[in-house]
């Protein structure tokens, strides 16, 4: 390819990539001007507003919710998961099993 084609070739690609530039932004003051003018914009729907129903006048809308105190049972006395190390030493039991060892794989050779 000689110098004068490759400048050509690269006006020509020049040309292209300044076309495209300015029609987007043209395309982008279109919709800013677009946007700009929507004074009554319009909301979409996605559902269909309930209707009621035959009948619902006559039947009860939700069964009754049951009656609760919202006091926490105090027959059981609330217990530490991990009792600390003076009732372990004491006998307590932990409530959960102790965690698994650690997997370790064997190192990386560099290559």
């Amino acid at each position: 390819m000689s110098s004068d084609d490759r400048k050509r070739a690269y006006r020509m690609d020049l040309l292209v990539a300044s076309a495209m530039v300015a029609a987007g932004l043209v395309i982008f003051g279109l919709s800013v001007a677009r946007l700009a003018a929507a004074h009554n914009p319009q909301m979409a729907q996605a559902t269909q507003p309930l209707q009621s129903t035959p009948g619902a006048e006559t039947k009860p809308s939700a069964p009754a919710e049951p009656v609760t105190t919202g006091a926490r049972p105090n027959e059981i006395p609330p217990e530490p998961a991990r009792p600390d190390a003076d009732a372990q030493k004491a006998g307590a039991a932990p409530a959960l099993p102790p965690a698994p060892a650690e997997k370790v794989a064997a190192p990386i050779k560099d290559r």
